[in-house]
């Protein structure tokens, strides 16, 4: 239960008298006579019965339900139930039995009527921000049968609001900033906060705002709720957060109201109002003079209170730096100047610096004041080094003839120690530059000569590297580029651009241009090239060709006549000297081959074979192909049919090399018989002498007419086979008709006789195992292999 006070109680009772006076029964005009009671809860013009048309009688009709508006408040309880209200209606004259009948939102649950007085009660504590008001239907009825008496009414019973509810600020906590040195009344933000009490009826929901805590920094408007800027001058640099208390208070921030607090973090951003300004006023480095350039030399610091973009700053160098030898940059993650070189130093020249170097904020605000920039002085010394030579120049460019004699000076390089204490210089070629040794330098004076010939059509240019060194310390090294160019002499002579070939027509017109020839040179004057052309002494009248210079460097190589025929010499060869303008000239002798060919009237070459002229004049190119086309598928069919016939008639196929005292040889076809004289000629065994004892070669085409050659003669029947063998052998090895491969010589003769007797074992009675072939080594190396052959020893036998 909320704690109730004098205000409260006060509305209380206006609202209980107000409840009273509405349930008064309003005084209504008695219906005229006839008419039937309206049931309506307004007046309205009733027509009465039995009169006629146009005769109108206005009345106001009696209301039939006596009440008004009702009214229950919130949050009210007690030991009995509410009465809300009474109805009433005018047949409830004490002589009928009536009763009252409640419907609608809530009826029989929150709120319960008596039938009998009509009175309305609530039976729960109601809260109007749950619900507002309830509409319900009321009806008389009959109490015994339940007839409807009237027809039923509509009225709404309305929750009263009681301050029951504190402000609440829904959006809280809340943040805001504001630019620092604001001035005063500058808003910062606006808080909001909502009251669930009714803000038609009484103050419950009238909100007065207050700040509790943050001033004198901060003031809240009461009715707004504006944060303002309360106090001049406010510095993010000196606090940055504040926090701020705001207050809600109903009731109009009386006595009594409820109230809800909610809290404003207001930050204050920052602005360019403070200058950079360094840590200290003087800078002192020390630099080595080998510092290279663009290297770090020293940092410097200017601190700004501000942050953000407001607190960057740049860098500058604004005096002491005439020669332009530092440079200073900022580094934009430290906001630190770098103080770098742009050029090297050199303690021998100047050993130290003043600088003044300034510091600028890059934002200004456009009222912020000023100046927004600092200055420091900054003193550099430069200490020595000990520095490696240096030499006159970073690439000396030399010059040397390609036939200069071995130890010619080429030039000569100089380096100097900048060092104060002066040290001696020691030259060398770097040999990775000079890898064939080209060249040598002296150590002492730098004095560059040549190792090795040169030659400019090799290379024109060769690069090579230059160490210089200390004599007291030799990590200190310095280099140079050498570029030596090697000038050209007159030490190659000119030849033919290409290897011409010409050809000449033979129904060509004397005068006719053969050939144009030009003439190249490895050299490369300074005045270019210029070639002179004559052709050898010996043929300086030659009767078929002569020369014309063309005056561009080539010549034209003319025909004589017009009588030069394949047959009588289908190739010719010109001699030709080409000579140069150097000094001393130099010349060659270069050949040009022309060949006498065959041409179509428009001079067009179309053949230069010499077999080519026995051809029937007039026969076209086109015929020449198709005849050539047809002489090769005719030598193609022949060669596929001499190879099949001579895979038909394949002779003997041996399956086993190896035995050669029993093969096994077997035959494709089937033989014919005694009929079949085909497969062997015998004639030969029968007439061991031959024709005249003379075969005729197979491998070569015999003579038309057969005549024995000088020296062949027939031998006597006895003859030996051995001599007659060596005879043809020497007869083959001395004939000079015989091909130049290898042939196979037949001879058609067999020994009559032999001492050896029969070799066969067909009619011998004895086995293998009796027989002895000892005796076949007696007759000479002839039979030596037969004899190893079928001679076998007594394991051989087993096996």
């Amino acid at each position: 239960m909320p704690k109730w006070s004098e205000e409260m109680l006060m509305d209380l009772w206006m609202s209980l008298l107000l409840v009273w006076i509405t349930c008064v029964p309003c005084v209504s005009t008695t219906p005229i006579t006839g008419q039937s009671k309206s049931t309506q809860t307004g007046g309205s013009a009733v027509v009465a019965s039995g009169l006629g048309e146009g005769q109108r009688l206005l009345s106001r009709a009696k209301r039939g339900w006596v009440w008004n508006q009702m009214f229950v408040l919130e949050e009210f309880s007690g030991p009995d139930p509410i009465l809300v209200g009474r109805l009433h209606t005018d047949l409830d004259v004490g002589s009928k039995n009536i009763k009252y009948v409640l419907a609608g939102e809530g009826a029989g649950t929150i709120f319960a009527i008596n039938e009998l007085t009509g009175d309305i009660h609530a039976m729960k504590r109601l809260d109007r921000e749950e619900k507002a008001e309830y509409t319900l239907t009321a009806q008389v009825v009959n109490a015994d049968t339940d007839e409807a008496l009237e027809p039923p009414s509509e009225f709404i019973i309305k929750v009263q609001d009681i301050n029951d509810n504190p402000p609440q600020f829904i959006e809280g906590p809340y943040r805001a900033s504001v630019p620092e040195m604001s001035a005063v009344g500058t808003p910062v933000t606006r808080v909001t906060a909502t009251d669930a009490d009714d803000p038609v009826y009484g103050n419950s929901a009238k909100l007065v705002y207050s700040i509790l805590d943050g001033q004198p920094y901060f003031s809240v408007d009461p009715n707004s709720a504006t944060i303002k800027i309360a106090l001049h001058g406010m510095d993010r640099e000196m606090r940055e957060e504040y926090l701020v208390v705001i207050q809600a208070k109903d009731m109009g921030g009386h006595m009594g109201g409820l109230s809800g607090t909610t809290t404003v973090t207001v930050t204050l951003t920052d602005i360019n109002d403070n200058p950079p300004k360094f840590s200290k006023s003087l800078y002192e480095f020390v630099i080595p003079e080998d510092l290279p350039i663009g290297k770090m030399g020293g940092k410097v610091k200017a601190n700004d209170r501000d942050i953000g973009e407001n607190a960057k700053s740049t860098y500058s160098i604004i005096d002491g730096d005439d020669q332009g030898v530092f440079e200073i940059i900022t580094d934009t993650q430290t906001q630190e100047g770098i103080l770098r070189l742009k050029r090297p130093l050199d303690y021998e020249s100047k050993r130290s610096y003043t600088l003044k170097v300034e510091a600028t904020n890059i934002r200004s605000e456009p009222s912020g004041g000023g100046p927004f920039k600092d200055t420091a002085t900054v003193k550099v010394t430069v200490e020595d080094a000990d520095e490696p030579p240096v030499f006159s120049k970073p690439m000396y460019l030399l010059e040397v003839n390609e036939n200069a004699p071995i130890n010619t000076v080429i030039g000569t390089v100089t380096a100097r120690d900048p060092d104060s204490s002066t040290s001696l210089v020691r030259y060398f070629i770097d040999r990775h530059t000079d890898l064939e040794r080209q060249f040598n330098i002296n150590v002492d004076d730098g004095k560059i000569t040549l190792a090795k010939p040169l030659d400019r059509e090799t290379d024109m240019w060769h690069n090579i590297t230059v160490t210089a060194t200390e004599v007291r310390n030799h990590s200190q090294i310095s280099r140079a580029i050498v570029a030596i160019r090697v000038m050209d002499i007159n030490d190659n002579a000119p030849e033919f651009a290409t290897e011409y070939e010409a050809f000449l027509c033979e129904n060509g017109k004397p005068g006719q241009v053969i050939q144009t020839v030009s003439a190249v040179d490895k050299d490369d004057p300074i005045q270019g090239h210029y070639f002179d052309y004559r052709l050898v002494p010996e043929m300086l009248n030659n009767p078929n060709f002569t020369i014309k210079n063309n005056q561009d460097n080539s010549i034209s190589v003319l025909a004589k006549h017009d009588t030069f025929r394949r047959q009588k010499q289908e190739m010719y060869f010109l001699p030709i000297i080409v000579t140069d303008n150097g000094n001393p000239p130099m010349s060659s002798t270069n050949t040009l081959t022309i060949k006498v060919c065959g041409c179509s009237k428009d001079y067009i070459v179309q053949s230069c074979n010499v077999e080519a002229y026995v051809l029937p004049i007039g026969l076209s190119m086109g015929a020449l192909i198709a005849i050539l086309a047809c002489i090769i598928l005719l030598l193609v069919i022949v060669v596929l049919f001499v190879t099949l016939r001579r895979h038909k008639n394949e002779p003997l196929i041996i399956k086993d090399d190896e035995d050669v005292r029993e093969n096994i040889i077997r035959y494709d076809d089937e033989g014919g018989g005694e009929e079949d004289t085909e497969a062997f000629d015998i004639a030969t065994l029968q007439n061991p002498d031959g024709i005249n004892g003379y075969l005729p070669r197979k491998d070569i085409k015999p003579d038309l007419q057969f005549m024995p050659r000088a020296g062949q003669h027939s031998g006597p029947n006895g003859v030996d086979v051995d001599e007659f063998i060596n005879v043809r052998l020497h007869e083959a090895d001395n004939d000079p008709t015989a091909p130049p491969y290898d042939s196979i010589q037949i001879y058609g003769y067999e020994g009559r006789g032999s001492i050896a007797g029969s070799l066969s074992s067909l009619e011998t009675a004895s086995s293998d195992s009796d027989q002895n072939y000892d005796y076949l080594r007696e007759w000479g190396p002839r039979f030596r292999r037969l004899g190893e052959l079928y001679s076998v020893g007594e394991s051989d036998r087993e096996t």
